[in-house]
């Protein structure tokens, strides 16, 4: 692997959580381990591993451009990532205020629900 991939996983690492990183890494397939090679590389190794930006500031950004493209699927593992990066649950809340004015209600609506949902479940497992 590469200094880029190496670098990449350690940071997915640091947002995401050795257990969500594990068993990423065990459901990967032949298939798919091309990809999960290139966005730990790309994603996590490059933008995410930039010192340009705390990794708040990148979580409330990737939160809001999930929500205004309608990209649900991975709302929730970054709004529990929150934990890592230091994202609030209010600034959450105001990326999703930004995303109801410049992407549209729909989707900053939705968003919300997501949102909601896994701060609730996430208050849940820290009593």
């Amino acid at each position: 692997m590469s200094e880029r991939h190496d670098q990449g996983m350690k940071t997915r690492r640091s947002v995401l959580g050795d257990a969500h990183v594990d068993r990423a890494e065990a459901n990967k397939t032949a298939f798919d381990a091309p990809f999960q090679e290139m966005i730990t590389e790309a994603a996590w190794g490059h933008v995410w591993s930039r010192g340009t930006l705390p990794l708040r500031e990148r979580s409330m950004l990737t939160i809001a451009l999930l929500a205004g493209l309608g990209n649900f699927e991975e709302m929730a593992m970054h709004i529990r990532a929150t934990a890592q990066t230091g994202a609030s649950a209010e600034d959450v809340q105001e990326a999703l205020m930004h995303v109801a004015i410049y992407a549209g209600v729909p989707r900053a609506n939705h968003a919300f629900k997501i949102a909601r949902e896994t701060l609730a479940e996430m208050e849940k497992t820290n009593d």
